[in-house]
């Protein structure tokens, strides 16, 4: 058996590997040895196990966690392949952020951040037909999306009139787990299956404009509490979103997002 096998550094070298990392690899219980000398505690592999080895380096130089590695290769072909999809799409949502983030720090770096008239003003009470979700602020784009799909099919349904733009209501603070709010204004309906009603009250409001990709709002956001504290006011709960023009109406530099933070004069 021993002469079928291979001693840890020529094992590592057909890996590609280092006899450091297969050392690690045994101990977090990733890929053990095939045996280990009882006597020396030398540890031998057999060749079959080059196709783990060489899967882990793949793996893990794509920086998935060794933990997400060693439920894949323990998991059947369909369950392996949902793992490394899982991965993907959190892959794709990271580098979507970042692209984000270099964005933004492209239109800060191009002259200072962008300009934002923050005014303050009284807001009318608005009475909204809502639904809600439970996200967390990497997610707010698709529970959004998700809550507007269940939201405008069952106002179709009903026959309630609701008048634009839809509204996004979100606590002052973005929380890992947090509530989020999607609403439209209407005076109709009561008791609507899966539809519930909140009145947004009324009263003095601090509020900007941003015209750009949603991904871009922090800018704006800066600006508008920016305002709120050089003013000596407070911001008050939820913050308002008015999504005046849609991905579905102009590309993403057109979009038009009305921000609205209610406030009061600060006692303190």
């Amino acid at each position: 058996m021993q002469d079928e096998l291979l001693t840890i550094g020529r094992f590592a070298r057909l890996c590609r590997l280092s006899v450091k990392q297969l050392r690690h690899y045994d101990e977090t219980g990733l890929l053990a040895p095939a045996r280990v000398d009882a006597g020396s505690g030398y540890r031998y592999y057999a060749p079959e196990q080059a196709h783990d080895a060489l899967t882990i380096a793949l793996l893990r130089e794509m920086d998935l966690p060794l933990a997400v590695i060693a439920r894949a290769l323990a998991a059947e072909p369909a369950r392996r392949a949902q793992i490394l999809r899982a991965e993907r799409d959190r892959l794709a949502e990271r580098i979507s952020r970042d692209q984000a983030r270099l964005e933004m720090l492209e239109r800060l770096a191009g002259g200072g951040p962008p300009g934002y008239e923050v005014t303050v003003n009284r807001e009318p009470e608005r009475r909204l037909a809502v639904v809600r979700a439970v996200c967390t602020p990497a997610g707010i784009g698709g529970e959004f999306e998700e809550c507007a799909g269940r939201l405008l099919p069952a106002l179709g349904r009903t026959g309630i009139a609701w008048e634009p733009p839809l509204w996004g209501l979100y606590p002052l603070d973005l929380e890992e787990r947090m509530e989020i709010t999607v609403g439209a204004q209407t005076s109709q309906g009561e008791g609507v299956p899966g539809l519930e009603f909140e009145v947004l009250p009324g009263g003095p409001v601090a509020e900007t404009m941003h015209i750009g990709p949603y991904t871009q709002l922090p800018l704006a956001y800066h600006a508008l509490f920016a305002a709120i504290h050089e003013r000596g006011l407070r911001s008050q709960a939820p913050v308002r979103e008015a999504y005046l023009v849609g991905p579905a109406e102009a590309p993403q530099e057109e979009l038009m997002t009305r921000l609205i933070i209610p406030v009061q004069e600060s006692t303190a």
